[in-house]
């Protein structure tokens, strides 16, 4: 977008139009967690237990005191097949 800006010499508003972007989708920063720390602690209780699925991962996470949402944790699986 930015680089579009400057090589045309255009508005932002030009740029959107011509791309059939909405302005808003554009500015958007998202304001969640990366939870870096999750998966890593995730991945390594998956892979020491390689036969626990996501249900069974979601309760020890919870023992060890992480408080994570059943669906956070089944998306964080999804790479492990």
């Amino acid at each position: 977008m930015a680089t579009l800006k400057l090589c045309y010499e255009v508005s932002e508003r030009h740029v959107c139009r011509v791309l059939d972007l909405s302005r808003s989708s554009c500015r958007y920063l998202s304001h969640a967690d990366e939870q870096a720390a999750l998966r890593i602690r995730l991945r390594d209780l998956a892979y020491a237990r390689a036969s626990y699925g996501y249900r069974r991962l979601h309760v020890l996470l919870k023992r060890e005191g992480w408080r994570v949402n059943h669906k956070r944790v089944s998306g964080c699986t999804g790479w492990r097949a």
